[in-house]
């Protein structure tokens, strides 16, 4: 048995069973890597370590900031939230982090590593702007830091911090959570943090010599699911994207919505984006239009995963998840699995946020938004490395 085989007939297994995980040929990668990170942490966790963290055999963790602490002459912001990793010439990387304060408190910090994995500098590429939640890294080194407020926006940011980060009206105005870019299309999908949220798709009208999209030069949409929560989706153009009238949500009514849109994250044709409301993964399908559901915490009796949150993925395709609440853990989700890869102990007020892996894959960043205390001011951020 082949394992698309396998897959259907665990999707028969699955629609009989009610389990939780929904199986397609098109949904995750066919890779013999597929297996790897998930059969190390069915391993299990073990006690925490120095830091907090529970993890499974042969990895490790270490501190690499702290809300306040001042490294390289920036400190730390507080309410780190989302965050990515941007390759640099000498081989090394960089990891942002966004901040979630309010009232213009927020922005957007960079902790530079050399290739050794060194902290070599830290600096600000954004700020006095408000609740930057989470946001998407681009093909072409640029860093969308997203607002989480009704007249949210979206800034594109130079990680490198060259060039002064540029406001994007034109990705609309709204309760902005995630974004994250078709590499084939080079359209931007975007996701609303609201009960009645909605998605949204950026289509540029012009390209630059080097195929970069102009983001101040294109028209929104805004997703309908035919005939139901899953299925072919409709996009409808959206006419005031900077809701000067109406917000956005409500200028279609034929629109889907979507409850409490979270992380988004593209893979080979497909857009995985999470909903925190009713703990659901879904996955678009760039080339068929559809829309499934491929886990839905509902399903299961005791749920691994709850909370869902900040999403990204290996380069096997496997869905690595950040709980805001729960089990204060990283799950990784499979077509067969559902699996904690770590767990943060004794931040129960806190959340998981910024997911993200170095370039060459073999380091994990993320932060723990509040820390122990449950206050911003507290914020830790944390490397992993281990066998992944």
């Amino acid at each position: 048995m082949n394992i698309f085989q396998q897959r259907r007939k665990l999707l028969k297994l699955s629609l009989v069973s009610g389990l939780g995980v929904f199986i397609s040929n098109h949904l995750f990668s066919a890779s013999t890597q597929a297996a790897s990170l998930t059969l190390v942490a069915q391993g299990g966790l073990l006690p925490p370590d120095t830091n907090g963290i529970r993890l499974p055999k042969g990895f490790s963790s270490r501190t690499i900031a702290r809300s306040g602490q001042t490294i390289f002459g920036y400190e730390w912001h507080a309410a780190p939230d989302g965050g990515a990793t941007f390759t640099t010439q000498d081989k090394g990387w960089i990891y942002v982090s966004n901040s979630e304060l309010n009232h213009q408190q927020g922005g957007v910090g960079a902790i530079r590593f050399n290739r050794h994995g060194e902290i070599i500098d830290a600096y600000s590429i954004l700020q006095n702007t408000t609740r930057n939640c989470a946001g998407g890294h681009t093909p072409w080194q640029t860093w969308l830091s997203c607002e989480e407020y009704d007249r949210g926006q979206v800034w594109e940011c130079d990680p490198f911090g060259l060039h002064t980060a540029q406001l994007r009206p034109a990705l609309g105005t709204f309760n902005h959570e995630a974004v994250a870019v078709d590499l084939q299309s080079k359209q931007l999908y975007l996701t609303e943090d609201k009960p009645d949220g909605c998605l949204y798709r950026f289509t540029a009208n012009s390209f630059d010599t080097a195929g970069r999209p102009d983001l101040d030069d294109g028209f929104l949409e805004v997703a309908e699911v035919m005939g139901g929560r899953i299925g072919e989706v409709h996009w409808h153009l959206l006419p005031d994207p900077l809701a000067a009238h109406i917000p956005t949500r409500y200028q279609i009514k034929q629109r889907t919505t979507f409850d409490g849109g979270e992380g988004i994250w593209y893979h080979e044709g497909i857009v995985y984006f999470t909903t925190k409301g009713d703990n659901r993964i879904w996955a678009y399908n760039t080339l068929s239009k559809e829309l499934n559901i491929v886990y839905n915490a509902a399903f299961y009796l005791n749920p691994m995963l709850t909370g869902v949150d900040n999403i990204t993925a290996n380069a096997a395709g496997e869905l690595l998840v950040a709980e805001d609440g729960g089990d204060m853990q990283i799950v990784v989700v499979t077509p067969d699995t559902v699996t904690p890869l770590l767990q943060v102990v004794d931040h129960d007020r806190s959340e998981i946020t910024g997911p993200s892996f170095s370039p060459d894959g073999k380091r994990l960043y993320f932060s723990s938004q509040r820390g122990a205390s449950g206050e911003s001011r507290d914020g830790v951020t944390f490397e992993i490395t281990g066998p992944f």
